[in-house]
């Protein structure tokens, strides 16, 4: 191993204690989200163990960090993010966002009314909140139905029953923010 692995490695340490403390979180809590021991935790935060990717992977969910942030990996000069559509359901969905843990974005296409899978409500842990950018949505949220157009926006927790769909014979197009441990998509003002 070259002498700037070495360098990347050493300072891991100090960043994992760093990121465990601005949380508030201690080695038995971390521990608990992890699945780390409490002893591999402080050692790899005193830099007596290598960290391997094992364990920086569930480091970097629990601190809700990419990955290159805890080793510290160098900008690579390219800020784009090479997206890759995912087929699910019917449904074409276009992660946003590469970081772990914390709220995530997408771009989800609904195919035409016809051809979508049929209306069934689902529940799931998490806060959901998404903008329509192109085409018309029939929203249902438990016993609630709504239309909206582009430019409007909906939010809501979905432990209440939903189901989202195209509400015409186009696809519709949304920006959708998820925050899988229920975490609010709002923005609050700077105080001063």
């Amino acid at each position: 191993m070259g002498r700037a692995e070495e360098d990347v490695l050493a300072g891991v340490g100090p960043r994992l204690h760093a990121l465990r403390r601005a949380r508030g979180a201690t080695l038995a809590d971390l521990a608990i989200e992890t699945g780390l021991t409490a002893s591999t935790l402080s050692r790899l935060e005193n830099g007596k163990l290598r960290p391997t990717l094992e364990q920086l992977l569930p480091l970097a969910r629990a601190h809700g960090v990419p990955l290159d942030d805890l080793v510290a990996a160098p900008p690579t000069g390219d800020p784009r993010i090479h997206l890759r559509p995912v087929r699910r359901s019917g449904l074409t969905v276009v992660p946003l966002t590469r970081r772990a843990g914390g709220i995530q974005a997408y771009k989800v296409i609904y195919p035409p009314a016809g051809r979508a899978p049929t209306m069934n409500l689902q529940t799931h842990d998490g806060y959901e909140w998404f903008y329509v950018l192109n085409g018309h949505v029939r929203f249902v949220l438990d016993e609630q139905e709504f239309h909206l157009g582009p430019g409007e926006a909906a939010e809501f927790d979905t432990r209440t029953p939903h189901w989202i769909g195209s509400a015409d014979t186009q696809p519709a197009e949304l920006l959708t923010l998820f925050g899988p441990q229920g975490e609010r998509a709002h923005l609050s003002p700077h105080k001063q």
